[in-house]
Parts: C-alpha cells; sequence; structure tokens
C-alpha cells in the first residue's frame, strides 16, 4: 500500500510542472505561432515518415510525464487553443482527426506508436528506483520508443507502396 502511495505521489510530482511546461508552450511564441506549432512544425518531416505529423509526435514528447494526456495535447494543438482538452463526445474527436489529416494509416500508426513507445516518467523513475540502474532506465526508454519508430515507418512505407500499386 505504501507503494501505491509513493507511485501517486510522484505521478503528481511530475504532472503539476509537466502541466505548467505544456500551458508555457502553448501560450509563448515567435511571431504569431505557439512553441507547441514552431515544435510541431521542426517535427513534421520526421514524423511524415512515421505516418504521423508534427503535432501527434510533439503530443507523445508532452505527454512523457503521462501518457493519457497524448490525446489531449493533439486536441488542443489542432484546436489552436492553450488548454487541454477534454471531449466527451467521440463523433466531435473523430470529426477533429478526420479535419486535421487523419487516414486509417495516421489512426494504425497513433495506435502502434502508442503501444511500443518510451514508459512515462513515473514508470522511468520506479524502473530505475528497482534496478537500481540508470542503464536499465535509458535502455526501457530506448528499446520500445526504437521498435515504435520502426514498426510506424514500415507501417507507412507498406501502406503506401500498396496504394502506389493499387
Amino acid at each position: 500500500m505504501i507503494e501505491l502511495y509513493l507511485y501517486f505521489g510522484r505521478a503528481i510530482a511530475i504532472a503539476a510542472p509537466a502541466g505548467l511546461v505544456i500551458w508555457l508552450f502553448a501560450n509563448i511564441g515567435f511571431n504569431g505561432q505557439s512553441l507547441l506549432t514552431l515544435i510541431a512544425n521542426f517535427l513534421n518531416p520526421f514524423a511524415r515518415l512515421m505516418g504521423l505529423d508534427g503535432y501527434i509526435l510533439t503530443a507523445f514528447i508532452l505527454g512523457i510525464p503521462a501518457n493519457e494526456i497524448v490525446l489531449p495535447i493533439i486536441l488542443m494543438c489542432y484546436l489552436g487553443g492553450n488548454s487541454l482538452v477534454n471531449m466527451d463526445d467521440l463523433t466531435s474527436i473523430g470529426d477533429i482527426l478526420v479535419n486535421h489529416g487523419w487516414t486509417i494509416l495516421t489512426a494504425i500508426n497513433v495506435m502502434l506508436f502508442t503501444v511500443l513507445h518510451f514508459p512515462c516518467t513515473t514508470t522511468l523513475l520506479t524502473i530505475k528506483k528497482e534496478t537500481g540502474s540508470i542503464k536499465w532506465t535509458v535502455l526501457s526508454f530506448i528499446l520500445p520508443t526504437i521498435c515504435g519508430i520502426v514498426l510506424c515507418m514500415f507501417t507507412n512505407f507498406v501502406y503506401n507502396l500498396i496504394f502506389l500499386v493499387i
């Protein structure tokens, strides 16, 4: 039971500053563009190789404190808002995603990368605590992330190859 309290304590200690960072990135900008948009534009070419877009990849990176905030960050970026989005209507969420270029390939690759990417910060801290090794913590971050990137790139390649042939 004490371990559960420690886990939640670490989650709160990480989530609060992360929320502040995300808010700052959404509200501070240059030349009329938020830092979120600037980062997304920078990441967009690499994200396209993965069958994603820059906003999706930015959301995954900013979602490292808590993976469940990735979709709200994506929606916040797409809607140009400066706060996380909480939408209960699945149809509205689907419409927003489709209106911002999501295809079946995008959805598949988001699901693949969700399953195969770095664990959240609290999990990484737990791995560090349990193993006592920064090596295993770094490996726990890098290995699934590389697998996710490679699988998404492969899926993107195969999907585009099939539709070039058809």
